[in-house]
């Protein structure tokens, strides 16, 4: 991750944005998707966040999880400013979907609002990201040695393609994508549980156990795919019944995502 921007500057340099239609649109076209009143002002699009499709419909969900997504992979800097006008302007919308995709992303913690000018990547600890693992190992430790009581072998097999797919973003070095993956592999184990208000919580804390760390460098490639590793060595002590394996497992798989 790129460390060396100024903290509290707003980001508004020229990069291209998308139509809907995901066509690289040159700055200073007119925006495909403007809500009428909506204007930037003149500002640029963010630098440094990588293309992506936004569709007409359910614009402000595809702005929140392409905002996640950049946030997982470092484009969005922990420490920066960014305005809504400008990174409006990126995605090709107005900003008020932006806007209001960031405020979700405030009330999660991952921004702070800065009055006048915009959003600031929170800057986390490592602290936090110890307490977060904390949390989510006495969540889902319990819920794992019971799933792994009660569900017969062929239900872990099933998930199997899941943990694949974690292992192929991994070995792609594509942290976005694996943090997408990753999050897809623990919903649909934690699922068999049959409790949608554990998925809700447990969803949220591993969500924000993904976003990195201002003194943090980029994941490194050995450790996504070692992380990925564990997907299918888990599997394999559930189908098992190793409550041991699958408790050292889980307790294990949270610290190192911390790495």
């Amino acid at each position: 991750m790129e460390q060396g921007s100024t903290r509290g500057r707003t980001t508004e340099r020229s990069a291209p944005a998308t139509h809907g239609d995901g066509a690289v649109r040159v700055p200073g076209q007119a925006r495909p998707y403007d809500a009428p009143g909506e204007h930037t002002h003149g500002e640029d699009p963010a630098p440094g966040l990588a293309p992506r499709t936004v569709r007409r419909h359910s614009v402000r969900g595809q702005i929140l999880e392409a905002l996640r997504t950049a946030l997982v992979g470092g484009e969005l800097v922990p420490g920066e400013v960014y305005s809504a006008p400008a990174l409006g302007e990126r995605f090709g919308v107005s900003a008020t979907p932006v806007r209001e995709a960031m405020q979700q992303l405030a009330t999660e913690g991952a921004v702070e609002v800065v009055p006048n000018r915009g959003f600031r990547v929170t800057e986390r600890t490592p602290r936090e990201l110890a307490e977060l693992a904390e949390v989510r190992a006495l969540i889902e430790v319990p819920v794992m040695l019971r799933l792994a009581r009660t569900v017969p072998a062929e239900r872990w097999d099933a998930l199997r393609p899941l943990a694949e797919a974690t292992a192929t973003a991994a070995a792609r070095g594509d942290r976005a994508h694996y943090a997408e993956a990753d999050r897809a592999f623990h919903r649909a184990v934690l699922a068999l549980a049959g409790n949608e208000q554990l998925l809700l919580v447990a969803d949220d804390l591993h969500r924000r156990s993904q976003w990195p760390l201002m003194s943090a460098p980029a994941t490194r490639h050995g450790v996504l795919v070692a992380d990925a590793a564990e997907h299918t060595a888990l599997l394999d002590a559930l189908a098992a019944q190793d409550l041991a394996v699958v408790s050292s497992l889980v307790r294990e798989h949270f610290t190192g995502a911390q790495d």
